[in-house]
């Protein structure tokens, strides 16, 4: 097993290399990657199946979900880096330019971090995701991922080096930490001078450490309450369409909705057919259930149905990650809004409304990274924002917000010309 810091050196030394690439060169790589994906397909569903059988049972099965690897998937991973080709590169622009009274021309341009090193957990795809998005925007990786999906992740991190060797790149633009234990983690946050940005993709857990523990510039990625809120104006059918949506299509994500609030005068209506949709209609179909985790006055409208149970005191602040959705029926748009700035972790919030006014109370009032009206939070994603693949969604206001594309991996330098100044 390599030594930590010295991966993270290796990085170092190689980033000087990719940040004097060209787009066109820059372009080559991408593609190449991606062809490689493809290529080496085999080899990474077989390390993909060691780490399925080695998690069968000690994970839960959305988390299973979220590490499975198909052809399907490495296909979409390959797309995921081909989509990221016609995009302009980040570096290079000038953002801002102007002249001194004495002469002195100015310019602020964007360049690349440098190395940007990622710690992520069992998903495997973040691995040529990361990979991509810091070379094209002009700087080496350094990635750290789960146990669960070491042997994943090392099988495309390979991949990917075989496509960095056929356009003549060193290896150390992509790196993958080999230590899975919290060590490495502790030596990639106190990697100052060395590690140029570090963003965590995870849990709670992983990112309170990393924003608390890192001495390097860290990114917080936020884990994601997210709430869709029916307002009494709503459209019933599109508020049953949008929350079973951002419920149940991907559950383990962070836009996935957590909590869904339902205005008292829509909830009598409303509540029986979200019932009869996630739980109901799910079984029939042999599907796993919601349960429905109500507050006392939906737990009033509710009764004793199966699978609907008395909120507890820390529901409304929990991404389940799961088939489980906190329900609260409240009174008016701002009470939905003080309920979402009580609970929400800032990730994504949605209203469902035909009322403008109601519209505008909430998008103004809800501080989140993404606000959506009559649309699912599922949206908050790199590539469905026209970005890409993504980073990670930050949850922070500085540097970046909501869904982390190429221009947030980069920073920018001034640079100052005169004609013999002296000051």
């Amino acid at each position: 097993m390599r030594d930590t810091l010295d991966i993270i050196r290796e990085a170092k030394a190689a980033s000087a290399a990719v940040a004097a690439l060209t787009e066109q060169e820059k372009n080559a790589a991408l593609e190449a990657m991606a062809d490689s994906l493809v290529a080496c397909e085999k080899e990474i569903l077989a390390a993909n199946g060691a780490d399925l059988a080695a998690a069968e049972g000690v994970i839960a099965p959305v988390m299973m979900d979220r590490l499975r690897l198909t052809p399907e998937r490495i296909a979409g991973m390959a797309k995921g880096v081909r989509d990221l080709i016609p995009l302009p590169d980040p570096t290079g622009k000038v953002l801002d330019e102007y002249r001194r009274e004495d002469g002195l021309l100015i310019r602020r341009v964007s360049v690349s971090m440098g190395v940007i090193g990622i710690i992520y957990e069992s998903r495997p795809n973040v691995t040529s995701d990361a990979a991509a998005l810091t070379l094209k925007s002009g700087s080496a990786c350094v990635l750290r991922g789960g146990k669960e999906a070491f042997r994943s992740a090392y099988a495309i991190v390979l991949a990917l080096r075989e496509g960095l060797k056929k356009v003549g790149l060193p290896e150390g633009v992509i790196s993958l930490v080999e230590d899975t234990t919290r060590a490495s983690a502790k030596v990639m946050m106190e990697a100052e001078g060395l590690i140029d940005l570090l963003i965590p993709r995870g849990g709670k857990g992983l990112i309170r450490a990393c924003v608390e523990g890192a001495k390097v510039p860290c990114i917080q990625t936020g884990t994601g309450i997210c709430h869709v809120y029916a307002h009494a104006s709503c459209d019933r059918e599109m508020a049953l369409k949008i929350l079973y949506n951002a419920k149940t299509s991907r559950p383990s994500v962070c836009n996935a909705c957590e909590s869904f609030l339902v205005d008292a005068a829509a909830a009598r209506e409303l509540l029986p057919l979200v019932y009869e949709a996630l739980v109901k209609e799910r079984l029939a179909r042999g599907e796993a259930p919601v349960e429905l985790r109500a507050d006392p006055r939906a737990k009033k409208i509710l009764g004793d149905l199966p699978y609907v149970i008395p909120a507890g005191e820390e529901d409304f602040d929990t991404e389940f990650l799961d088939y489980k959705l906190a329900v609260s029926v409240v009174d008016t748009v701002d009470d939905a809004v003080k309920h979402i700035q009580s609970h929400s972790t800032g990730h994504s919030e949605a209203i469902i409304a035909r009322d403008e006014a109601a519209q505008r109370v909430f998008v103004a009032g809800v501080d989140s990274a993404a606000v959506y009206v009559n649309a699912s939070t599922r949206f908050t994603d790199g590539g469905e924002f026209g970005l890409g693949c993504e980073m990670g969604i930050s949850t922070q206001k500085l540097h970046a917000r909501g869904p982390m594309g190429l221009r947030e991996l980069t920073t920018y330098k001034y640079v100052v010309t005169g004609n013999g100044h002296v000051r």
